[in-house]
């Protein structure tokens, strides 16, 4: 098929939603419901072939990262927004304030039309459908456009869709396909992926004024401070290194380490990182990195590190016969004129960088792009509290790594460089919705005749009120 038909079908699928929407353009609870239950029945049903399809597309995906990256938070998703749809439909009651009595004011929350969602490779299932989910509960209907690089992940969820077809549509295609996507105009579009290709996709929403959110990446620093115990602190990185090789845009991208506790940091982490992946009978082994190309990127990576004058400390040296699987190897003596710390590393890799006080810490972090998360090791309630005050991010975990991305309660969602807007949960279900404002007054009451009648009174009334 030419590109030309490619793109001539791409604006024709997308225009049947927008007819579908128009059918229906204000679907109510029990019919958004429905859809979202059809969606959870059809991953249940489809969980084997899921597993499957992500291990086929990376060479060796865990079903442990598929489930706990792709699934859960997935159909917990779903689960969530059934749970709270029916009062977050309710229009909200707000003050009409003196120049408006005795009138009131609500605002109603109306679906927008049709949804773009752009998914990345990492995890193409949750970071498919999360958006759809949300797009969903708000009434919308939803545009898909899928990785190449995630061909049988594809197929996998198109069957899953094939029953709510009229609600989603799933786009795949190269980045020609992928630019024509984001020129449409949606009502809103959401693009996940690099902060260089978000600038393109924004370039292209402007042209017809799309409302966009932008989940991107960037550096995400890890901050341990000096009183920490260090396998607490080791286990949260290993969680947000190992998970998917570390392919997972909020990782752990750098490391601030007290100079005296450098060296216990790195033999806690290679002995604990031995002890899950390499000692274990665990049969879910570390997931591959996803092709050559990025396999490529990150080797060349550690190399440009090395010939700079890294140290390499690894878990287990890269082996070319099993190439694709890239254990963590933490890179001290690391310098800003390295790509490791100029780049989102986006794998295993990890620089670990010591610091005398916060202060060079904070104004390290802050120097730089702001980034999509923050890290803090540390009991200490003060300095954390001091990170979370003068550092920006776009979400931050104490003692943990990475798993405030699936608080299904609280909005997720970047800053600057690692992006723009929010979702998850309520702040979702707004995003994907238009509040519009509503002012009911009685007709009963003349209360315009009475204002335009008396203009001199209500003026000297309404200014000594409002001025005094």
């Amino acid at each position: 098929m030419s590109t030309v038909s490619e793109q001539t079908l791409l604006t024709m699928n997308f225009q049947a939603l927008q007819s579908a929407y128009a059918r229906d353009p204000a679907p109510d609870y029990a019919q958004r419901v429905a859809v979202l239950k059809k969606l959870k029945r059809a991953l249940v049903s489809h969980e084997q072939h899921i597993y499957q399809a992500l291990s086929q597309d990376y060479g060796y995906r865990s079903q442990f990262d598929t489930f706990f990256a792709d699934i859960m938070p997935t159909i917990a998703a779903i689960n969530y927004a059934i749970k709270h749809l029916k009062k977050w439909m309710q229009p909200s009651k707000r003050h009409a304030g003196l120049m408006l009595m005795p009138s009131k004011v609500k605002v109603h929350y109306q679906p927008l039309g049709v949804v773009g969602v752009v998914t990345p490779w990492n995890f193409p299932f949750y970071l498919a459908l999360g958006p759809t989910i949300q797009a969903l509960a708000a009434g919308n209907r939803v545009m898909i456009k899928m990785s190449e690089f995630t061909p049988h992940a594809n197929q996998a969820l198109k069957s899953i869709l094939e029953d709510i077809s009229e609600h989603v549509h799933l786009v795949e295609g190269d980045a020609q396909i992928g630019a024509a996507f984001a020129a449409l105009p949606f009502d809103h579009l959401i693009f996940t992926g690099s902060t260089e290709v978000g600038k393109l996709v924004a370039k292209s929403a402007a042209d017809n004024l799309t409302p966009i959110t932008l989940e991107l990446g960037g550096k995400s620093p890890t901050i341990i401070d000096q009183d920490i115990d260090i396998g607490v602190a080791v286990d949260a990185l290993i969680m947000g290194k190992s998970i998917n090789s570390g392919q997972i845009c909020v990782a752990p991208d750098y490391v601030f380490v007290p100079a005296k506790r450098v060296d216990s940091f790195i033999d806690t982490f290679i002995a604990r990182y031995t002890e899950y992946h390499l000692s274990s009978n665990n049969s879910n082994k570390q997931s591959h990195i996803i092709s050559d190309r990025q396999l490529t990127r990150l080797l060349h990576l550690l190399d440009d590190a090395k010939s700079k004058g890294a140290i390499v400390h690894p878990v287990k040296a890269h082996d070319p016969s099993n190439s694709k699987c890239v254990y963590p190897h933490l890179l001290t003596n690391v310098s800003e004129d390295m790509a490791v710390l100029q780049e989102e590393i986006f794998g295993s890799l990890l620089p670990v960088m010591t610091y005398d006080t916060l202060d060079d810490v904070i104004s390290y972090i802050n120097a730089r792009p702001r980034p999509l998360a923050l890290y803090i090791m540390s009991n200490n309630n003060p300095l954390i509290e001091r990170l979370i005050a003068n550092t920006h991010s776009g979400g931050i975990s104490v003692n943990d790594t990475t798993m405030h991305v699936v608080a299904d309660d609280a909005p997720f969602g970047g800053i600057g460089h690692s992006g723009m807007g929010q979702y998850h949960g309520y702040e979702g279900f707004l995003t994907f919705s238009k509040a519009k404002t509503v002012l009911y007054s009685s007709s009963w009451l003349p209360k315009n005749r009475i204002v335009l009648k008396h203009r001199d009174w209500v003026f000297k009334v309404l200014r000594k009120w409002l001025l005094r």
